[in-house]
């Protein structure tokens, strides 16, 4: 008792943490259990469920370098992937002949190399002692039952999908989470449990969602009732529409999470994004959203929704995943929502059946040694900041958010206005359409004058400093010729200034991408 009591105490005092661990909920937000201060969950996925039950990457860096990375990324969190066989049927399997009975001999010798302690582990141990690391360097760990057999997923007819399938046994699955939840009993970092990733298949069926749902939530309760307990719908984890006439009734109501998932080939809609207005294309997939799991964070069972998985091709090769990431972002910031990005991962041991096969998805690359996508990194900077707190004292304020390129508008001390990082971004406030927007705490008003020049701040907040909201995404000035005119940042540009253009996709016809100008009101308090 001793022992974990001081353990908490560091958790209290280490320099990464302003919160203290076990963590609840209170209505929509995570929070400390001490202060009741809000914790925003800044997730990166670390896949562990594939065929060698051991998290990707170790025989690339050692297992401290991919911590300490996973820290100066600004993450905060890792949604950790796990399988229930490797539990209830692998425990006593030694890394090196989990390895070796999947033919990765030379990923073997790579393992020697980078983290050598791990080759005569368990798996089991082996995943124990990275998620002891992470939490050394102050990384907070969401375990997720991805599968039950350890394999790539998800198919609607893998055997993985829904309770009563080929690897799915809810005895079996039970036990799973019973061990987890016990093992890390006494490593307060692992601070919550899933209990299914992305429920799917032809067996599907409420009732009996409700009835295991309840049952997995007691037992991991029951063995360490500090974790939260994230909870997945139907349908690959986008639909809840169901609890509306139905809410779960469990008794650790202050420890419940509910997650959702969504990419741009989500529904097989990736192809929207070419062949629709784009503006229209970001309007339906957020109204989809909120009617089938965004309506949980308001009402009288409003509790946090965790997107715990979304994300793109880093490469920038994929049109769709480009677009898509825009409109997603600009909906995270939005509601301020706790995530986990799809993925660390630059490549896996063996998936499929290929050995060494890419993730076009990860934020490191192949060889772990850098970031794929220091741009792509760069678009996350603002969500990964906690933007509103139940708690706080602060008025609210508003950050002019560029989703495209996830920077902000900001202010140089000679009133020159740009698109910079989003850390300690120039706060606004907007009244309304056909009002300025203004410098808080100035009498600074943006204005212009006509198109293709650069935004710029005047006293004088006349017609030219009066804006609109040409979409949900757009902001429009009538310039001195009465050109409708919409701020516009060109992230191919090698310069940062932000300038007015002729507004792009307003007649919902166009399918023209408008993304340069999308600049997004977000509302903060911290």
């Amino acid at each position: 008792m001793t022992k974990l009591a001081t353990t908490f105490i560091f958790l209290c005092t280490f320099v990464t943490f302003s919160h203290c661990l076990p963590l609840s909920t209170s209505s929509r937000w995570i929070i400390d259990d001490e202060s009741g201060k809000r914790v925003k969950l800044v997730c990166v996925n670390w896949a562990g469920h594939l065929q060698t039950m051991l998290p990707e990457g170790l025989d690339q860096q050692p297992i401290s370098h991919i911590a300490r990375h996973i820290s100066l990324m600004g993450f905060n969190c890792v949604r950790l992937t796990w399988a229930t066989y490797m539990f209830t049927r692998y425990s006593n399997l030694t890394v090196a002949q989990s390895f070796m009975n999947n033919g990765l001999h030379d990923a073997i010798s790579r393992i020697e190399k980078k983290n050598p302690h791990l080759l005569g582990l368990t798996v089991v141990k082996a995943q124990w002692t990275v998620i002891k690391e992470l939490g050394r360097h102050g990384v907070m760990l969401v375990l997720d039952n991805h599968v039950s057999e350890p394999m790539w997923c998800c198919g609607s007819n893998d055997g993985n999908g829904f309770w009563g399938d080929k690897y799915f046994q809810p005895e079996e699955w039970l036990e799973g989470l019973d061990i987890v939840a016990k093992i890390y009993k006494d490593l307060p970092m692992v601070i919550g449990v899933s209990l299914r990733n992305e429920l799917r298949g032809p067996l599907q069926n409420q009732n009996v969602w409700y009835e295991n749902v309840e049952k997995g939530a007691k037992t991991i309760h029951r063995a360490n009732p500090n974790l939260l307990i994230i909870i997945s719908g139907l349908n690959y984890d986008l639909d809840f529409t169901f609890l509306k006439q139905k809410p779960l009734n469990l008794h650790m109501r202050n420890k419940i999470v509910y997650e959702i998932h969504r990419y741009a080939f989500t529904k097989g809609q990736a192809n929207w994004f070419l062949t629709q207005p784009l503006n229209k294309v970001c309007d339906t997939i957020k109204e989809e959203i909120m009617n089938v799991s965004g309506f949980l964070l308001r009402g009288e069972n409003a509790a946090p929704l965790f997107f715990s998985e979304f994300g793109g091709d880093q490469r920038g090769m994929n049109p769709s995943s480009n677009r898509f990431m825009g409109c997603i972002l600009s909906f995270l910031a939005d509601l301020d929502l706790d995530w986990a990005v799809w993925a660390l991962q630059g490549n896996y041991y063996t998936r499929q059946g290929v050995p060494g096969m890419e993730e076009p998805f990860g934020m490191f690359n192949y060889t772990w040694n850098s970031l794929t996508s220091p741009q792509y990194h760069a678009k996350l900077q603002l969500i990964q900041q906690n933007l509103r707190d139940p708690k706080s004292k602060q008025p609210m304020y508003h950050l002019l958010y560029h989703p495209q390129s996830g920077k902000c508008l900001n202010v140089a001390p000679n009133n020159v206005v740009y698109a910079s990082d989003c850390i300690r971004a120039s706060r606004w406030s907007h009244d309304g359409d056909d009002t300025p927007i203004q410098l808080t705490g100035t009498s600074l008003c943006l204005t212009t004058s006509r198109e293709g020049l650069p935004v710029t701040l005047s006293t004088d907040c006349n017609e030219q400093s009066t804006w609109k909201l040409a979409s949900n995404y757009q902001l429009s000035n009538i310039d001195e010729n009465g050109m409708e005119l919409c701020l516009e940042y060109d992230t191919y540009s090698s310069s940062s200034k932000v300038l007015v253009r002729k507004c792009v996709g307003l007649d919902g016809k166009s399918i023209d991408n408008p993304q340069t100008q999308w600049f997004k009101f977000v509302s903060a308090n911290v």
